[in-house]
């Protein structure tokens, strides 16, 4: 990611074609090592590309992928699966929780580390 940051940084600074001692100017401002091998592959994987076009691309992926609903729907079909039973087993770690977050404030005597 570092090297994919960089190069977006020389892009934004008006350089449309950044080689890799653009790049190490950038890392090494920020005290970070260059690796050739890495920096080499986004340098061959860009050359060429124009920068607006690679992240337009790249967000109609984005678009086209699933985010966080379809974990809920197969553990709530899960649950209905196996009768139900997943639904009193979180109740209890709920219950037990209070009773820990009890005993601990009885342990500090009325003192909180912030107070």
């Amino acid at each position: 990611m570092r090297y994919v940051s960089s190069y977006l940084l020389c892009v934004l600074g008006g350089n449309d074609n950044p080689s890799i001692a653009d790049l190490k100017k950038v890392l090494d401002s920020v005290g970070i090592e260059l690796d050739k091998e890495r920096a080499d592959k986004v340098i061959n994987e860009l050359k060429g590309k124009k920068i607006e076009d690679v992240i337009a691309q790249g967000n109609t992926k984005l678009a086209s992928m699933p985010s966080g609903g379809a974990v809920a729907v197969a553990s709530g079909s899960a649950a209905s699966a196996a009768g139900g039973s997943a639904a009193p087993a979180a109740e209890e770690k709920k219950e037990e929780k209070k009773e820990s977050s009890a005993e601990e404030s009885d342990e500090d005597m009325g003192f909180g580390l912030f107070d």
